[in-house]
C-alpha cells in the first residue's frame, strides 16, 4: 500500500498476476484500434450531428461515440468474453473474472463536435480497487499513451518511446490544466482557481488530452470535478504507469469519479492537495 494524504490505498488492483500482463495490454491495444476505425470517418464531417443528454446545458453524444463503444464491446466479446464492462454509452455488462473494462469511447465530445483534436478514447482494465492498465488514444493525430505497472509508453507519428511524469518543482513553477468552467460547481471552480493563482500557468478545456500531457512530462497538475468513473480510470492507469499520482481532493482513491487531482509527483500533489482540502 501507499500512503497519500493520510489515506492508504492500492495504486494497482490486486487480482492482477504477471502472466496476465501481455494479454491484457494486447486486448487494450485491440480496443483502441477498433475505436479509431469506428470514429475517424465521422470526425470533422459537415453532416455530423449530436444529441444532447441534458435537459439544461449541453452534454453531446454522437453516432461516433456509440459506434466506437460498440466496436470495443465486440472485441471484448471475442477476446475477453468473461470480463465485465462499464461503458459510457451502453452501461454495465456483468462478468465472472473480477476484471472490468472501463470504456469512454470519446472523452471530450464537446471538442469532437467542435473539430478540436483534444478528445480521446479512454480504456482501462482493473478491479474494485482501481485500474491496472490505462490508455488514452487520440485517433486523429495518431497518438497513443499507454500505462501499465511496468511503466508508460507513447507512440505517435513523430516520436515513440517510454514516458514519465515531470520531476518535482514548486507550485509557483507549475503548469496546471482543467476542463473548468464546463464542468463542476462554483465551489469546485473556486478550488481550482485557488491552486491556479499559485501556479505559473493555467490552461483550460483540454479534456483527456491534459492527462496525456501530464503522463508525458509536459505539465504538472490536472484538477477536475464532476467526473464519472469512465472519465478518470483510463487516465489513472496511464498516469500511475508514468510515475504520477491521482487521488480525489482529500487524498483518497478517485477511480469512482467525482473530484480528481492528477499530479506529476508526490511533492506537487501535496502542495495542491493542501489547498484543495479547504474546498
Amino acid at each position: 500500500m501507499i500512503a497519500i494524504g493520510g489515506a492508504k490505498w492500492h495504486p494497482f488492483f490486486m487480482t492482477y498476476t504477471p502472466k496476465d500482463h501481455d494479454a491484457l495490454v494486447a486486448v487494450a491495444h485491440a480496443l483502441a484500434d477498433a475505436a479509431r476505425e469506428a470514429i475517424l470517418p465521422y470526425f470533422r464531417t459537415k453532416d455530423l450531428t449530436a444529441e444532447n443528454k441534458l435537459t439544461t446545458g449541453f452534454d453531446p453524444v454522437t453516432i461516433a461515440d456509440k459506434a466506437a463503444e460498440q466496436a470495443m464491446r465486440d472485441v471484448l466479446g471475442e477476446m475477453r468474453p468473461d470480463d465485465a464492462i462499464l461503458g459510457e454509452e451502453f452501461g454495465t455488462k456483468e462478468g465472472t473474472t473480477g476484471l472490468t473494462w472501463v470504456l469512454d469511447p470519446i472523452d471530450g465530445t464537446r471538442g469532437f463536435v467542435s473539430g478540436t483534436p483534444t478528445w480521446g478514447v479512454l480504456i482501462a482494465v482493473g478491479d474494485d480497487t482501481g485500474p491496472q492498465i490505462g490508455i488514452i488514444d487520440q485517433p486523429y493525430i495518431g497518438e497513443r499513451f499507454v500505462g501499465t505497472p511496468n511503466g508508460a509508453h507513447f507512440k505517435g507519428p513523430h516520436q515513440t518511446g517510454a514516458i514519465a511524469t515531470r520531476a518535482a518543482r514548486p507550485l509557483s513553477q507549475a503548469i496546471v490544466f482543467t476542463t473548468f468552467p464546463e464542468v463542476g460547481t462554483p465551489q469546485d471552480r473556486a478550488g481550482f482557481d485557488a491552486v491556479a493563482q499559485e501556479a505559473q500557468l493555467a490552461r483550460y478545456g483540454m479534456d483527456c488530452y491534459a492527462y496525456a500531457l501530464l503522463a508525458a512530462g509536459q505539465i504538472d497538475l490536472v484538477i477536475e470535478a464532476g467526473l464519472n468513473s469512465y472519465d478518470i480510470q483510463g487516465p489513472i492507469g496511464l498516469i500511475h504507469g508514468a510515475g504520477g499520482i491521482v487521488t480525489d481532493w482529500n487524498g483518497e482513491p478517485a477511480h469512482q469519479g467525482g473530484r480528481a487531482l492528477a499530479a506529476a509527483n508526490a511533492e506537487i500533489h501535496a502542495q495542491a492537495l493542501a489547498i484543495l482540502k479547504d474546498f
